[in-house]
């Protein structure tokens, strides 16, 4: 069986760092806001190109935390896109905000544009634009319409670590951007973790007191606050993943290039498609079939793993059950719940491993799964 992702390979391939990183801070004897955590919020900030990073328990906690930070809360209303892992909903929710859903573009799954200035209303006060799988959303067209209605833009950067919009790190495209670093994203720690992202020095300072039980100094509560923190010990070990990233990305995008030669064209198959202005960093390889159940059957049984990423829109969830609006239809999204299955994909993926993959599929696709 080929799995969806392996994660042991990237434990295997820098044992002794890893190793090293651990004995360094068990050793030391400090285990929370210590070294680790600080040169960590200033390595990934220089990656990415910001002017501040704020690393939290995971990235939920990373959209909620700048939500507060801007000051949106009850009353106020949040633009999402409707295909997305619910945490993106969820994140409004938690800040007493209401999440609004726009439809997506069938071509990248990622927010429409073009379908964002009907959701508008006096009570909007952001946008949440999702980098779906690793490829940027349109954000000339977003970060302009954000402009003319005064509106705070969050990039949910969680599968877009190192992933670029005409040149520029997801992360900063927008006032503020969370990232999180669950174990299976490109860069991903051995537990959960997340950070903001921003060159606004009033966000970064109030998702400091938030993620800290609302506190900048020991027993000094300024507001209601979380417990929202990132141990020195993940710190560290993503510290060493970061010094990887650029290079299992580069894996990642040599691998979807061997999936794409052997895989346009097949009957029934639709590849993903990326827009020239992006450089993806395939979080995932995602391809869409009608028949996608029969289809992912089907490959289990030659001996492929798959997931769907998302089988269920946040709208139709149990979760968000009644709270929608009468015009909550979003066919794009309904379709492509009911269409995607991602391939495996990651940078320990061997060519051999790549190739038995596209056979299956190619199999699969000359097979009537009727």
């Amino acid at each position: 069986m080929i799995p969806i992702l392996e994660l042991l390979p990237s434990y295997k391939e820098l044992q002794p760092e890893f190793d090293a990183a651990y004995r360094r801070v068990m050793d030391s004897g400090w285990y929370l806001f210590g070294p680790e955590l600080e040169a960590l919020e200033q390595e990934f900030a220089a990656y990415i190109g910001s002017r501040y990073c704020i690393a939290t328990g995971n990235g939920l906690d990373a959209l909620h935390l700048a939500l507060r930070a801007a000051g949106i809360g009850k009353g106020d209303e949040v633009i999402v896109p409707a295909h997305t892992f619910i945490a993106t909903w969820l994140a409004v929710t938690q800040a007493g905000a209401t999440p609004v859903g726009v439809d997506v573009c069938p071509q990248t799954a990622n927010i429409d544009p073009a379908k964002i200035s009907a959701a508008l209303t006096p009570r909007t006060k952001a946008i949440i634009p999702v980098h779906l799988y690793g490829q940027p959303a349109a954000m000339d067209e977003i970060r302009a319409l954000a402009d003319r209605n005064s509106l705070f833009v969050l990039e949910d950067a969680a599968q877009s670590h190192g992933a670029r919009y005409k040149g520029q790190k997801c992360g900063t495209l927008g006032h503020a951007a969370a990232f999180s670093f669950y174990p299976g994203k490109n860069l991903g720690a051995f537990s959960d973790g997340g950070a903001v992202l921003t060159d606004d020095a009033e966000v970064a300072t109030a998702v400091r007191k938030l993620r800290n039980y609302g506190s900048s100094q020991r027993y000094l509560h300024e507001v209601a606050g979380y417990n929202s923190r990132l141990d020195e010990l993940q710190s560290a070990f993503l510290r060493i993943k970061l010094t990887k990233l650029d290079e299992w990305n580069n894996r990642r995008t040599a691998i979807a290039a061997r999936y794409l030669n052997g895989l346009i064209g097949q009957p029934g198959l639709s590849v993903p498609e990326v827009a020239a202005c992006c450089e993806h960093v395939w979080h995932l390889f995602v391809v869409r079939h009608p028949l996608r159940d029969a289809f992912q059957e089907a490959l289990k049984a030659r001996g492929v793993q798959t997931l769907i990423h998302y089988p269920i829109p946040p709208h139709l969830s149990e979760a968000y059950a009644g709270s929608g609006r009468p015009t909550d239809h979003f066919p794009v999204a309904e379709r492509l719940a009911k269409e995607v299955l991602s391939l495996p994909m990651g940078p320990h993926l061997s060519d051999e491993q790549v190739d038995f993959v596209i056979n299956a599929v190619r199999q699969t696709c000359a097979t009537s799964l009727g």
